[in-house]
């Protein structure tokens, strides 16, 4: 009986080794930075052939930057670009170039211009439903928008509100939402039939962002410091939730169900749970104008401008810490599947890529 203790207590020393060997360690932030070109503004990644590309509105062109390498391409595109997406369906990149009111197509595997289209007055943003490969470009000066079909290049125009300030693409339901930052509302593109419908928002909508999990729409409204929480199912607001001062940019976790709103009057970010619409808040660093979440590691990234540092948000428990960044970080870019994050720094020419090593 005595060997018999003996033996279970080996077993269970083995079982609690076992346990704590097996936890995996807290991985290590890192940082390294890659030159691009003058002016950089917009980013996006691909996944799914880990490219990253960075519109360079002073130099009239996009670097490509190899998420293996880091090695870097320049490619030539239109007039100031100034946003940029992608299809990784068909790996190829659509480039709004602002002052020239036209988009490069890009070929992802070659890197070559394959086609510019015609957009409408200041092309600023731009976004593309994979499901349906047609392409959105918002027209700032001409109150519409721009779909492109990305089979044939085939355009139509489509009105909107007054200012067209940000768009984004509910991929599930094929509906894609415009705030227009001058008259106050939301536009509703059906992406089947192009028909639109006109929502109410609140005081100045800018950033917009879906949850296409739960089909809402959240809607930072500027200048009245709230945001408008729509349901896509019935196309009504659902409430209006107080923030703090300069609500500027939002994204949200689809895989928690919380939503994420840089307040850069404020210096914090306002945390609005999805279920319930109750909100806490988070202080961040000064004057924050970007974010990114990983959806994989519940990890948000927060750009502030003026401290030249980023803020990483623990989405479990809130708690944040800060890693440096370049001058003036503006945008922020996730790719989930690598778990690199990539922060474009508007006045140092370069971006800030963060990964993670173990210990």
């Amino acid at each position: 009986m005595r060997i018999f203790g003996i033996s279970i207590k080996i077993v269970f020393l083995l079982l609690l080794f076992y346990c704590k060997s097996s936890t995996a360690p807290d991985l290590i932030p890192n940082v390294t930075t890659v030159g691009v070109g003058s002016s950089p503004r917009g980013i996006c990644v691909s996944t799914s052939t880990n490219r990253i590309y960075v519109a360079n509105a002073g130099d009239n062109n996009v670097t490509v930057i190899d998420g293996a390498t880091n090695f870097t391409t320049d490619v030539d595109v239109g007039s100031t670009p100034f946003a940029v997406c992608v299809n990784p369906n068909t790996n190829r990149i659509y480039v709004a170039n602002r002052m020239s009111d036209d988009v490069t197509v890009i070929d992802g595997t070659t890197n070559l211009v394959v086609n510019t289209i015609d957009a409408g007055n200041r092309p600023s943003h731009i976004c593309v439903n994979p499901n349906t490969n047609m392409i959105y470009v918002v027209n700032q000066d001409g109150d519409n928008v721009t779909v492109i079909d990305g089979a044939t290049d085939f355009t139509t125009t489509v009105a909107v509100g007054d200012f067209p300030y940000a768009i984004c693409v509910n991929t599930s339901t094929n509906m894609i939402y415009v705030s227009n930052a001058h008259s106050d509302d939301v536009t509703v593109i059906d992406g089947v039939t192009n028909l639109v419908t006109t929502i109410a928002a609140g005081d100045a909508p800018g950033a917009i962002c879906v949850n296409t999990s739960t089909n809402k729409i959240y809607v930072a409204n500027m200048s009245s410091d709230n945001v408008t929480v729509i349901d896509g199912a019935t196309n009504s607001v659902t409430n209006t939730i107080v923030t703090e001062d300069g609500p500027e940019a939002i994204c949200v976790n689809t895989s928690t169900n919380m939503i994420y709103v840089v307040n850069n009057y404020t210096d914090n970010v306002t945390v609005i749970d999805g279920t319930t619409d109750s909100t806490t808040t988070i202080d961040v660093g000064d004057y924050p104008r970007a974010i990114g979440v990983n959806p994989n590691t519940n990890k948000i990234y927060v750009a502030n401008t003026s401290d030249d540092n980023i803020t990483v948000i623990d989405g479990a428990t809130d708690s944040t810490t800060t890693i440096d960044a370049g001058d003036y970080p503006l945008y922020v870019c996730v790719n989930p599947s690598t778990n690199r994050i990539y922060v474009v720094n508007t006045n140092s020419r370069d971006v800030t890529v963060i990964y993670y090593t173990e210990p």
